[in-house]
């Protein structure tokens, strides 16, 4: 099998908005999706990673009086290691900082932020130490929310896995969000790529505070002095999570 690369501007929003299976994706709303949950934990590779999959559904939580826990395993300090301006401890500051401005956003604070401080690029090497915490703080009741585990990032892959060994072992509920999937799948395949999967809308005042939160990361937008490269987020990639609904698998 192909292992798919991320590299190059990707698939662009405008293939995706003419993608058939994309559109034949049944619609779920998050209250529905939330019923009977006590409790919503998203599991985040990296910082920014909870707000491009899962804004809408914390959102949901949010306003259905449900807990919600963000498990931030890395800080994303290793996103530029040829940018000697923003070395490792300075972008493990901002991006903690932006996380918590995100949150505030969504209506959450960092109360409700579990920083793990794994080593950003090496989730990998940990991912018997992360699913071994995860299941040690699942609780009846919770719906743990991951990445999916073939995003084509390593960091998303372990953190998917870890995920989903931790509800297998406690018997929680399970689901997977796409991250950079969007930038390699194929909009016009002939079908869906999960056999399991709903898009979860956004009304007009969730999605304006989600745009909202994803513009906290300015470091991943480019939106700061000393960058000498191409942001993480550009506006072509940002443009995939501005849509008007969320995409969850399982």
């Amino acid at each position: 099998m192909v292992v798919p690369r991320i590299e190059g501007q990707g698939i662009l929003q405008a293939d995706w908005d003419t993608s058939a299976w994309l559109d034949d994706l049944p619609c779920t709303e998050a209250g529905t999706l939330l019923q009977e949950v006590r409790r919503l934990v998203v599991v985040s590779p990296h910082p920014d990673d909870e707000v491009l999959g899962c804004a809408g559904i914390m959102q949901a939580a949010v306003a259905n009086d449900i807990a919600v826990c963000v498990v931030s395993v890395t800080d994303g300090e290793a996103c530029y290691p040829d940018q000697p301006l923003w070395p490792a401890a300075r972008l493990r500051d901002a991006r903690r900082r932006e996380l918590a401005h995100a949150m505030r956003a969504l209506g959450l604070d960092a109360t409700h932020v579990l920083p793990l401080g794994l080593p950003d690029g090496r989730v990998a090497s940990h991912e018997a130490e992360l699913a071994a915490q995860l299941a040690a703080q699942s609780l009846p009741g919770d719906l743990l929310v991951a990445p999916w585990v073939r995003d084509a990032h390593p960091d998303h892959e372990a953190a998917g896995r870890a995920a989903q060994a931790a509800a297998r072992g406690r018997g929680v509920r399970a689901l997977q969000y796409p991250v950079w999937a969007w930038h390699w799948l194929d909009p016009h395949a002939a079908t869906a790529p999960w056999p399991a999967a709903a898009r979860i809308p956004m009304g007009p005042a969730a999605l304006a505070r989600k745009h909202q939160a994803m513009q906290a990361f300015a470091t991943q937008t480019g939106a700061v002095d000393g960058l000498d490269c191409d942001p993480i987020l550009p506006d072509h990639v940002t443009a995939r999570f501005r849509r008007p609904y969320e995409v969850l698998i399982g």
